[in-house]
């Protein structure tokens, strides 16, 4: 595994960080067992599961869900990217099954950004009254996946560029050489920031794809006014407790998730 300071170099070069073995076999197992309790319907057309901010989400479903929230082996990573002060914004799960298609790449940040009113092919003024920055995600692979298989692809370093992707990018990703799918075994922690240009690809593995998203934003931001609501059945930590809190100035109304935590 590589040390911190390699992390928080290739999380700021790339845009995103592969961390294998972040979870051990027995993490997975659980998690994985805690899933197939839950008895879901088979992918299909939805993706996702487990969604929040509209209560708890798969929270609810057990501690092993609640202990990824501020898991040892990315708090460190984050701090590097969001600082001592963030808050937990959004989370849900994807599922699929062989054959499902990919999805679109996007970007919420950035040249991307839906709201950007960025022009193809022209330089792009990143506007001081507008987010560009500071959402992070951390995705959590309980099964197998990577260019083998599909999952998460992006476009490593896209979430620097003052241009909007090309149309021919957009419209044929499978068939570009820039867009990636990297190796993400189970157990791996996949953290990228949101103004990184990504998506889904294809499914092509026999065995489902399991992805647990756990969204992290500064803690003066938010995506949407509802809040992911803590779980009912699950004791938090002070630390964890923490993330669930409503937007505030950093450390003035938003305390350090890692003084007196480390």
């Amino acid at each position: 595994m590589e040390d911190l300071e390699t992390q928080q170099y290739l999380l700021d070069l790339q845009g995103y960080l592969v961390v294998e073995n972040a979870l051990s076999a027995d993490e997975v197992a659980t998690l994985n067992a805690l899933f197939n309790q839950q008895q879901l319907p088979p992918p299909g057309k939805a993706q996702r599961f487990g969604s929040a901010p509209d209560g708890p989400g798969f929270l609810q479903w057990g501690k092993p869900f609640c202990d990824l929230l501020d898991h040892p082996k990315i708090m460190p990573i984050l701090r590097a990217r969001l600082g001592d002060c963030f808050r937990l914004d959004r989370l849900y799960g994807m599922y699929m099954k062989a054959g499902m298609k990919r999805g679109r790449l996007h970007a919420d940040y950035g040249a991307m950004s839906p709201i950007a009113n960025s022009v193809q092919g022209e330089y792009f003024h990143f506007p001081k009254h507008e987010i560009t920055d500071g959402f992070m995600v951390v995705a959590w692979s309980l099964t197998d996946a990577g260019p083998d298989h599909g999952g998460f692809c992006c476009i490593p370093g896209s979430h620097k560029s003052h241009y909007r992707l090309p149309q021919k990018i957009f419209d044929a990703p499978e068939e570009s050489p820039y867009v990636i799918i990297p190796h993400a075994p189970a157990g791996s922690a996949i953290l990228f920031t949101e103004a990184l240009t990504h998506g889904t690809s294809a499914w092509t593995a026999a065995h489902q794809r399991r992805s647990l998203l756990y969204k992290y934003c500064v803690s003066q931001t938010a995506w949407r006014p509802k809040r992911v609501q803590p779980p009912t059945h699950t004791a938090l930590t002070p630390r964890q407790q923490i993330l669930f809190r409503g937007p505030a100035e950093p450390h003035r109304h938003f305390p350090s998730l890692f003084e007196g935590f480390e």
